[in-house]
């Protein structure tokens, strides 16, 4: 069975952190010989990314490298944000079970691949159809993974340091893994179809102008053409999100078929809302909130689904990624770390690494203000 050992160091020296998480590395592996690491780390150590990338080359040599830079990163029970940090897996997994890609050395059409772990620039041009082309390559249509975060820069590592557009890996049939997606938000009101829309404008809903709705389900007055109520309640409208799906359901909370974006605008003239997204007529909107309640209730349900489908297929959870959103962990649960402390306690003593993103990627989509878990199981 592919085994997995995880690391985790904070200090003020990129090199020093990555000595301190390859002793416990080596600490834990024995004679086992990695053949490839996961390595993410905070924008703090940006200067120092060639150079880590070098250090852990040297440390085990033959070892193919995948991860990121980011805001913020974790390990089992442990966040770092606002410190820098790096967090560290590696493991056995077969070499012919897996391929590293980017730009330099792209993924092949007939790369055998099952599923990828995707880690990408925002400001890629028509980043969710490049998703959309990638999962078609996989035979589960499945990619996971996250935008990288950063204040003015982040790169990636995919067998060296990678700036720009998209990076990961590739994983055949022989790499067995559940995944799931917690969602961070909850809905405010019914859900509604889009009965008309221009570009990213919802104008109607239901066949109800779009901002009569959001006024509804935010219990707010409506609408009578004096702006001045609309500017008073700015606040209110900058915490309102939209979740998007083409599959109904009644909901009481969302699943990851639920796509949330942003609120960007109001339209008062034309009683319309603006998304961050393109829109579709006949696809199903509805207006949502963030809630750490909510958000923890399901993070718990995800974990405890895992372990289920991980104990009816005769199986030992041997490592997991996780990706969660910028928005999210300690900060937003009100103490630190309480995000990852929540997985750990939920799915148990599990050696996993992941970090925080500006969007996160599972199902062949883009989703935000969610967290992504993937475990990954014995052979």
């Amino acid at each position: 069975m592919p085994r997995f050992f995880q690391a985790h160091a904070t200090h003020p020296d990129a090199h020093m952190a990555m000595a301190l998480a390859a002793a416990q590395i080596d600490g834990q592996r024995g004679e086992l010989t990695p053949t490839l690491g996961f390595l993410y780390f905070t924008e703090d150590y940006l200067p120092q990314a060639q150079a880590l990338l070098d250090d852990a080359r040297q440390r085990w040599p033959g070892c193919g490298w995948v991860g990121a830079s980011a805001l913020a990163v974790c390990a089992a029970g442990a966040e770092y944000f606002g410190e820098p940090a790096l967090t560290l897996m590696m493991c056995d997994l077969p070499p012919d079970q897996w391929q590293i890609f980017s730009g330099r050395q792209p993924l092949v059409q007939d790369s055998g691949a099952r599923s990828l772990l995707l880690h990408a620039d925002g400001a890629t041009p028509d980043l969710q159809d490049l998703i959309g082309e990638l999962a078609e390559r996989c035979s589960s249509g499945y990619v996971f993974g996250g935008l990288v975060s950063g204040r003015s820069q982040a790169v990636q590592i995919a067998d060296g340091v990678v700036e720009g557009g998209l990076s990961g890996l590739a994983l055949r049939a022989g790499v067995r893994w559940i995944s799931r997606v917690s969602q961070g938000c909850q809905p405010l009101g019914r859900e509604r179809r889009i009965t008309g829309s221009d570009g990213t404008l919802a104008t109607e809903l239901d066949g109800q102008p779009a901002l009569d709705a959001l006024l509804e389900d935010l219990k707010l007055p409506a609408f009578t053409g004096e702006t001045t109520s609309l500017r008073q309640a700015l606040p209110l409208f900058r915490r309102t999100l939209v979740g998007l799906s083409d599959a109904p359901g009644a909901r009481k909370d969302y699943g990851p078929e639920v796509r949330v974006r942003h609120l960007v605008g109001l339209d008062p003239a034309r009683r319309s809302v603006a998304v961050a997204e393109q829109l579709r007529e006949g696809d199903l909107l509805s207006f949502c909130e963030r809630n750490p309640e909510a958000a923890r209730r399901d993070l718990v349900r995800i974990c405890t689904e895992i372990r289920a489908d991980a104990e009816e297929l005769g199986a030992t959870m041997a490592g997991a990624l996780y990706v969660s959103c910028t928005g999210r962990g300690g900060p937003h649960f009100g103490a630190p770390s309480a995000e990852l402390q929540w997985v750990q306690h939920a799915l148990g003593d599990v050696p996993l690494v992941g970090f925080f993103a500006n969007g996160e990627i599972a199902h062949g989509q883009l989703h935000g203000y969610t967290g992504v878990l993937t475990v990954f199981l014995d052979s």
